[in-house]
């Protein structure tokens, strides 16, 4: 039986408008009332996640920014892994070339954007992005950067994806979490080894989780716990990274929270 589960939140846990549905809340309160653990593990800013976590009710972990940071339930650090300041620093000098594309930084209590984006409003109700200069960017502190295109052109992002890798690709980890963005983080970093981490925290191995997620970003977490359940709206390349996890529903019909009821509770 597992103890731990461990979820994606955009296109995994969230509805489509990116919020906690009624039933899925029920569903994790449940969870925590039969002493298994929750935690959010997402490519989202721990400030957005604590939010989250509030509105929810229950004690979890939180695995944010990809695995470069992990908070306990108090709110404390207990992990954190940054990008090193000259990967930062190239990232930002190559992708400033490209007038489409949007660099964003998440460095500790920050979210900077090289450019205003009033679209992203509506993923985010209480956590805001600060302007920064590409000229001059912070270096220090960054647990990600990552690269969104106005025209959400996935092509156009693979190429990026193909010249930051052939640059940096042993000093960071670049993955996609939706097909319009990818981020950088640094090369021991993934939502995986952030969850090996609190699981041994917690007394348990990897084989007592249960794993929920969407994006190339969850793969290391899909593949490494005991069971990685593949959302069906996921991208191919995450199916096909993973051909012999189970696929579930939608976020639309909250199939992770279906799942936990039929499954687990």
């Amino acid at each position: 039986m597992y103890k731990i589960v461990a979820s994606d939140l955009d296109g995994t846990l969230l509805t489509p408008d990116h919020k906690i549905a009624p039933y899925t809340k029920e569903v994790l309160n449940q969870l925590h009332q039969q002493d298994k653990d929750f935690i959010f593990a997402t490519g989202r800013h721990h400030i957005d996640v604590a939010g989250m976590r509030e509105q929810l009710g229950i004690p979890a972990y939180m695995i944010t920014s990809n695995g470069a940071r992990v908070h306990n339930c108090k709110g404390d650090v207990v992990f954190q892994q940054d990008v090193q300041p000259e990967v930062v620093g190239g990232l930002i000098a190559m992708a400033k070339q490209d007038p489409e594309l949007k660099i964003h930084i998440y460095r500790n209590d920050d979210w900077l954007l090289s450019a205003e984006d009033e679209s992203l409003k509506d993923f985010h109700e209480t956590f805001n992005y600060q302007l920064f200069d590409v000229d001059n960017p912070p270096l220090k502190g960054i647990a990600k950067v990552f690269f969104i295109r106005d025209d959400h052109d996935h092509d156009k992002l693979v190429e990026w994806e193909k010249r930051f890798n052939d640059t940096f690709g042993e000093q960071a980890n670049i993955a996609f979490s939706t097909p319009w963005c990818l981020e950088v983080m640094d090369a021991n970093v993934s939502k995986g080894h952030a969850l090996e981490a609190v699981a041994k925290e917690k007394g348990y191995e990897l084989k007592d989780c249960l794993a929920f997620g969407d994006g190339m970003n969850d793969v290391e977490m899909l593949n490494m716990a005991g069971k990685g359940l593949i959302m069906d709206t996921a991208h191919d390349k995450v199916k096909k990274a993973l051909p012999n996890n189970d696929i579930i529903g939608s976020c639309c019909d909250e199939a992770v929270a279906h799942y936990l009821a039929d499954n687990l509770l």
